[in-house]
């Protein structure tokens, strides 16, 4: 069972609720997960109304406690909202302005940004929200910068995501800045879903599902290349390997990831790199190495342009372990032989 000490997140539930978004919030910070140790999430459900709850698809829900829920918690989910032009309650959006002011983290999803946007907690900030419904949120509070084109936004202690299936992103990232990769991608295996995706990728591609042609060409490259992160790659060995023109390989590569090859190459090697300074001790230098980045400048370069730090500020935020724990530094060994093994 969770220890008491551990993070409390709380989910709100609102007549109305958007089924799938609140389901989200329950599969990842809701259920027992014996095998990632004793200081899991505790789970708590808030509602804003009384009495059962009605959610989307005849659903009704009956929760733990009302608004006073939120006071105690570390996370709290805004789970979508009724809609765009729906009002907020006054003692929602004051008791959320009060958790952020004790330094709870605050996270949406889909059109929850819509609650973090009546609360003023977006004002000044970087946030994003379904596609749809991003202009309505542009034009209705000015103050927000939205990424209309993005997955999710890390603001720190606010965090808002895109679309419904942009929430499981979004709560992965929050995973895994508090427990780390490993426990993140043991979370993604149960869910059955990609461990990491970047929040600065597109929320939607031309092509989401691929033809099995295309599929049957690409594939087996897209796991070429990350097999074989630390190598070059150039566009005309890409198209070679696939055994398309280099037109018709930009085009299909575009149509089935919703990014050119240099980017997704990038997204793949900053999480690689990632995944190594979280688990290990290698020097930047020698990250960069193994990671295809070649030298610690251009390693630098990108995780500023992408992250907005440094690789050392990265691992000072991020490493689950000390350097000289043991169980770090046999960590370390296996992040840095897998590297290897990729390398070689």
């Amino acid at each position: 069972m969770p220890k008491a000490t551990s993070p409390l997140a709380v989910a709100l539930a609102y007549d109305g609720l958007c089924t799938f978004e609140f389901g989200v919030a329950v599969e990842v910070f809701g259920l027992p997960r014996p095998e990632l140790g004793p200081d899991w999430y505790r789970f708590a459900v808030a509602a804003l109304d009384d009495g059962p709850l009605r959610a989307m698809g005849g659903i009704r829900v009956e929760a733990d406690g009302g608004l006073d829920l939120l006071d105690q918690a570390d996370i709290i989910v805004i789970p979508g909202w009724r809609g765009a032009m729906e009002p907020v309650p006054t003692a929602l959006t004051a008791a959320l302005r009060q958790a952020d002011s004790r330094g709870a983290r605050i996270l949406s999803i889909c059109s929850g940004a819509f609650v973090l946007a009546a609360s003023g907690l977006l004002n000044g900030r970087r946030a994003t929200t379904h596609w749809r419904y991003a202009a309505t949120l542009a034009d209705l509070y000015p103050d927000i910068r939205v990424m209309p084109d993005v997955l999710y936004v890390d603001e720190g202690n606010i965090l808002t995501s895109a679309g419904s299936a942009a929430g499981i992103d979004l709560c992965l990232h929050l995973v895994r800045r508090d427990f780390g990769p490993e426990a993140a991608n043991s979370v993604a295996r149960r869910l059955v879903v990609q461990p990491h995706r970047e929040g600065g990728q597109a929320q939607f591609i031309e092509t989401p599902v691929p033809t099995a042609r295309e599929g049957a060409r690409l594939a087996p490259l897209l796991d070429h290349l990350r097999e074989t992160l630390a190598e070059e790659h150039s566009l005309s060995s890409m198209a070679s390997r696939t055994g398309m023109s280099l037109r018709t390989f930009l085009r299909r590569f575009q149509a089935m990831t919703g990014t050119t090859p240099g980017d997704w190459l990038l997204t793949e090697r900053l999480a690689r790199a990632r995944e190594v300074l979280e688990c290990s001790s290698l020097p930047v230098e020698e990250v960069a190495t193994l990671t295809g980045f070649g030298s610690a400048a251009t390693l630098r370069h990108h995780f500023r342009q992408r992250l907005g730090l440094s690789p050392a500020s990265y691992r000072t935020r991020f490493r689950r372990l000390p350097v000289d724990d043991p169980a770090a530094s046999k960590k370390g060994a296996a992040v840095t032989d897998h590297a290897l093994s990729r390398k070689r």
